[in-house]
Formats: structure tokens, C-alpha cells, sequence
């Protein structure tokens, strides 16, 4: 792998349910410096400060310059290369959460058309990117202002998007079921209740979620609240019964069970290992 320059970092644990950042960096590409063919098990966005290049997707080939940005989409295979003349620069932040799609939904990016000429506040997100590059490290305030530049990076695509997705639609009821869970997980809420929430039957809430994210509403805050729970276990000096009380289950037993099956360890079992690692 040849290039000029290249730094990045890879965050090594995700606890973020939500939005977490997956790696972050910036390089100068070396003449004809290539990736792929290949597929990425996250979104990955890259900002091209200089130079130019070409990113290959679903068979179509797409000539990018300064400006521009690039989005690749889990599981779909890309080539990127730079060009032979005049290699491009640019930056990246690689990213995974149930947040992700809904929010790239707002964007101008698209499956068909996964990528922005000329992007209207370019410099700014050129500037949020870097950010998330230099609050990069491995305690959890990293990971949160991480996060945190990431949602403001998004934000900035959302508001230079073209076009904007329509109010009623399954994207819509699914950010707004998100952030009901974000803020009621806590409570022994239902399915029923995160439907009663948005005006929806449970069945159009079931499908909306399965278009959107690919799994359930019930899933969807199981996985929540046992990401919840992880943070706890190693966090936090709290009994078994207390985190289940808190993430939102009234029966420990059953907390306890629900956990072994999503992580393959019981709760106390994943205390005394990550105990262990710290040591």
C-alpha cells in the first residue's frame, strides 16, 4: 500500500447503539493509489480536499475533484483510486448505528447516486472531520465527542441536501420511534407503546423498521438496552438487579437470560472479563 501520507484511527469498541464512529483519517494518495475491489461492513464517508480520482460503484464509474465527497454503503463493493496526474487528498470518517441510514436518508446521497459534487459547505466539513480526528482515544468521553462531531458532520450534509424526504414516510416514523426509545428505555415500554407514540399500528411500525433498519421495533430496543447494560456492567459498581432496573426490565432473571443470548456471557460473566482486560 503506497501513499504519500496517511492517518487515521480505528476505534476498537463501539458502545454507542445510536451513531458511533467506526475509523477516522486523512490521507495524500500516491499516483494511482487504489482500494478495492472491495465492500466495507459500515458507511464510510470521504471529503476530497485536492487532487482528483475516480469511485467505482454498481458498475459505473464516477470522476471526483475538490469539493466533492463520496459515500459507500455497507456491503455494496467499490473501487476508489486516484488519479495518475494529479492524486487526491482527502479525509474520511467511517461510521455504524441504527441513527446512520435514518439520517442519510435526509442527505443527498443515495444508493443510486452515492456521491455530491461540489458540496456547498465543504470547508466546514472538511473542518468537523478533522475534529473527530483529533478527539480521537480510547475512553468513553472520546467516544461521546466523537459522536458528537460526527451528528454535527451529518447535520451539515442534511442542511445542503436539495431535497428533502417527505414528513409521513417510513424513515420519519422510524427516527421519531429511535429517539422514544433514546428517551424511555429506561421504563418497562413496549412495542405497543413506541406505535401508540407515533400514531401507528404495530404491524406498520414492524415494517417500517424492517425497510429501514432491517430488524424489529422489539429487537431494535432489546439491542438498546442491552448496549445500556454493557456500559454499566463496566462503568458502573451497580448489582445485576440495579442495571436491569434501569435499562428497563422489571425481571432480572429475565434480563439475565436476555443478555447471555445477545452476547454469549451473563452479565457477570462480561463484568469479570472486561475487569480482567483492564487489569
Amino acid at each position: 500500500m503506497n501513499n504519500k501520507y496517511k492517518n487515521s484511527y480505528i476505534v476498537k469498541e463501539k458502545e454507542l447503539v445510536s451513531l458511533s464512529v467506526y475509523n477516522v483519517g486523512f490521507q495524500s494518495c500516491d499516483s494511482l493509489y487504489q482500494w478495492g475491489p472491495g465492500i466495507r461492513d459500515h458507511y464510510l464517508i470521504h471529503y476530497i480536499i485536492s487532487g482528483k480520482g475516480r469511485y467505482t460503484v454498481n458498475g459505473k464509474v464516477h470522476t471526483l475533484t475538490p469539493g466533492d465527497a463520496f459515500l459507500v454503503y455497507p456491503n455494496t463493493e467499490v473501487i476508489y483510486q486516484a488519479d495518475e496526474e494529479d492524486p487526491w487528498e482527502y479525509t474520511w470518517v467511517g461510521f455504524t448505528g441504527s441513527d446512520a441510514a435514518t439520517i442519510l436518508r435526509a442527505t443527498d446521497f443515495t444508493k443510486a447516486h452515492p456521491y455530491i459534487h461540489s458540496v456547498s459547505n465543504g470547508n466546514e466539513i472538511k473542518r468537523q472531520l478533522m475534529h473527530i480526528y483529533d478527539a480521537r482515544g480510547t475512553e468513553f468521553e472520546n467516544a461521546l465527542e466523537m459522536t458528537g462531531r460526527l451528528y454535527t458532520t451529518l447535520a451539515l450534509f442534511v442542511s445542503a441536501a436539495t431535497s428533502k424526504p417527505p414528513q409521513n414516510s417510513a424513515n420519519s416514523y422510524v427516527q421519531k420511534g429511535i429517539e422514544y426509545i433514546s428517551a424511555n428505555y429506561s421504563y418497562p415500554i413496549t412495542v405497543e407503546d413506541i406505535a401508540s407514540y407515533i400514531g401507528l399500528s404495530r404491524s406498520h411500525l414492524f415494517r417500517s423498521f424492517q425497510r429501514i433498519l432491517g430488524v424489529s421495533p422489539k429487537e431494535y430496543l432489546t439491542d438498546f438496552r442491552i448496549k445500556q447494560a454493557c456500559y454499566l456492567l463496566k462503568h458502573s459498581p451497580l448489582s445485576i438487579t440495579a442495571i436491569a432496573g434501569s435499562i428497563g426490565f422489571d425481571n432480572s432473571l429475565y434480563f439475565s437470560k436476555t443478555f447471555h443470548k445477545i452476547k454469549g456471557l451473563s452479565p457477570k460473566e462480561y463484568r469479570s472479563k472486561y475487569k480482567k482486560i483492564q487489569e
